[in-house]
């Protein structure tokens, strides 16, 4: 044991100090993240894309978005118009009668029950498509909204998707393991 300390010991005592190596570590340039451009996006409807430097998404996000607000209002212009003249024909009141305004083909014979009927039918048939529309208009802009989510999502992810001249195909005989034997087989190696 007295040996061991003694080679140990004065080895220890024999080393020359020298500076240690240093390597300059360059920067490192920050990962893209997808979880940024998804909140971004979530949070402003183009942002994750500028985010992601794809900026000519950013007129077709707002566009498509100015589509669907225009769509919506129409909609629901109409369906404000034809519920008030459906409702204006329905009560007994005869000083509400915006519905005179609305029958524009034909002439209306406004004591007839059958034509009153057939309009009323007409009028509430408007009002549900304009009501179904609108619905279905603010179905597709929430739609629409998750898409430009999930693109800016799917693109951050790709981001620094490396897209190299080397795609090389490598196949070799090699050994397949089943129940732990070995059996002869092909061994394929894509490289991208």
């Amino acid at each position: 044991m007295l040996v061991l300390f003694l080679v140990t010991g004065f080895c220890s005592f024999a080393q020359v100090e020298f500076e240690a190596d240093t390597v300059p570590i360059s920067e490192l340039q920050p990962k893209h993240s997808p979880r940024k451009a998804t909140i971004y996006s979530a949070v402003l409807p183009g942002l994750g894309q500028i985010y992601n430097k794809k900026y000519w998404k950013v007129p077709l996000i707002y566009g498509g978005f100015i589509g669907f607000g225009y769509g919506i209002n129409w909609n629901n212009d109409y369906y404000v118009l034809y519920k008030q003249a459906y409702s204006d024909i329905v009560d007994d009141d005869p000083n509400t009668n915006s519905f005179k305004d609305l029958a524009i083909e034909g002439n209306w014979d406004w004591d007839n029950a059958s034509q009153v009927t057939q309009f009323t039918t007409r009028l509430n048939n408007a009002k549900n498509a304009a009501r179904r529309n609108r619905d279905f208009m603010i179905i597709l802009t929430a739609a629409f909204y998750a898409l430009n989510i999930i693109d800016a999502t799917v693109d951050a992810h790709f981001f620094d998707f490396d897209i190299g001249d080397d795609l090389t195909f490598n196949w070799a005989p090699g050994p397949m393991y089943s129940a732990g034997k070995a059996f002869p087989g092909i061994n394929v190696q894509i490289r991208f």
